[in-house]
Order: C-alpha cells, then sequence, then structure tokens
C-alpha cells in the first residue's frame, strides 16, 4: 500500500483545499469506452455551436486556482493551472484530444465539471505520494520529455513520490514517468479545488468520474483528503 498526503504546510496555506483519490485497480485502458466517446462527441458539438465556451480568468473555478498559483509565485497566466489550459484548448481546437480512454475520461470531467483533473500510474510511483512545497533539490522530468530534467522552483507546490517530483506548479504539468499508458492497470485519478465553495463541484466531478470508471475495472475506490483528514492510505 501507498499513501497520499498533504503536507502540513501546504493545510494551512491553503486551508480550503479538497483533493478526491480515486483508485482504479484492474482498469482496462486498452479498449473503446463508447459512453466516453460519445460524451466527448457531444461537448465538441456544443463548442462548435455555441452552446459551450472556455470559463474566462475572473470566472470563480479560474479565478481561485490563479489566486494560489500567485500564492506559492508562479505567474497563472504563463503556466496555466490544468483546469485553465485544457478548456482554452478545447475553445481553439474545438476539441478534447483523444489520448486513450482512461486520460480521455478525466480531461471530459475536468471541462465539464470546471475542476483541475490529473493521474498518475501507480505501478510506477515509487514509495508515497506527498503533496507538499517544492525544495532545492528536486528534480522533475516533464511528461513527454524523458531527456529533459527541470528544477522546481522552491516554494511552489508540487506532488512528489519517494523518487521525485511528479507534478509542477501543483496541477500545472506531469512527470513523464508516472504517465496514464494503454498498458496501465492501476490509476490514481486526482481532483482537486484549493476553495470551500467549490467542494461540491469536485464531489459531483469525482462521482461523475467514478461511474465511467467503473464499468472498465475490477475495482473503483475512493479517498477525500481537506484540512481535516490530510492523508489517506492508497489500494494497490
Amino acid at each position: 500500500m501507498t499513501s497520499l498526503t498533504v503536507a502540513p504546510g501546504v493545510v494551512e496555506a491553503f486551508g480550503g483545499l479538497r483533493i478526491v483519490a480515486i483508485t482504479a485497480s484492474g482498469i482496462d485502458n486498452r479498449s473503446a469506452w463508447p459512453e466516453v466517446s460519445a460524451r466527448l462527441d457531444d461537448l465538441e458539438r456544443a463548442v462548435a455551436d455555441g452552446r459551450w465556451a472556455p470559463l474566462g480568468d475572473d470566472h470563480p473555478a479560474i479565478a481561485i486556482w490563479h489566486a494560489a498559483y500567485r500564492q506559492f509565485g508562479t505567474n497563472p497566466r504563463r503556466q496555466r493551472p490544468s483546469v485553465d489550459a485544457l478548456t482554452r484548448r478545447v475553445a481553439r481546437t474545438g476539441r478534447l484530444p483523444r489520448i486513450s480512454p482512461a486520460v480521455d475520461c478525466y480531461n471530459l470531467v475536468s471541462v465539464t465539471h470546471a475542476v483541475p483533473a490529473g493521474a498518475f500510474d501507480l505501478d510506477r510511483v515509487e514509495g508515497h505520494i506527498t503533496i507538499r512545497f517544492a525544495e532545492a533539490d528536486d528534480r522533475f522530468v516533464p511528461l513527454g520529455e524523458p531527456d529533459e530534467v527541470e528544477q522546481p522552483h522552491p516554494g511552489e507546490v508540487v506532488y512528489a513520490d519517494d523518487a521525485g517530483v511528479l507534478t509542477r506548479h501543483w496541477n500545472h504539468r506531469d512527470a513523464d514517468r508516472t504517465k496514464v499508458t494503454p498498458g496501465s492497470r492501476r490509476v490514481l485519478f486526482l481532483l482537486e479545488t484549493v476553495d470551500a465553495a467549490h467542494h461540491a463541484a469536485v464531489s459531483a466531478g469525482a462521482d461523475e468520474l467514478s461511474a465511467l470508471l467503473r464499468p472498465h475495472a475490477e475495482a473503483v475506490t475512493r479517498d477525500v483528503l481537506d484540512a481535516a483528514r490530510s492523508a489517506a492510505g492508497l489500494t494497490r
């Protein structure tokens, strides 16, 4: 078993945070997920005919993350929160990227519920996962660039395991090592907010994501972390 922990300093700085962790074991990420494909098609039709548009920087769901990024020293217009970057991409291209069913699934939920979402391949996680402030000796290998090594700025919020940093700028970019691939069998999905006013949106997104995952996994479990419960064991 591994664990997911929010470091005390992050809890203190972002007291309204809530992270829903969904573990899907025995997931089939190679076969088609018709219900997810159909939902993606519906979203893209809504973009095309003007029924869906990205949220602006002043929308509360985006503004809370811009404020959080500024708090830990990141310019959110240069390194955008994941939900902000993803909705802008949909508006620009008219579609969500098709990567693999599991990734497409959490991207769909992120856009439709306006919450950041991400995932790690648990079989590639080493030791325990902590959401903490970056330290001077941290190293990060960005997704899609396995030969590139970055040094996070001390003080930015990161996900990290015992072997290194798994995300930069909280949820801006994922690491290459723990990316979800078609061969991934145990996947940890994460939905999050830093404001208590958006706890309901995160819970609704987690409900939908869990429902989409269950037909394609042997088991789906859920843990909630917040200021009152900042650590959870994860089934592996």
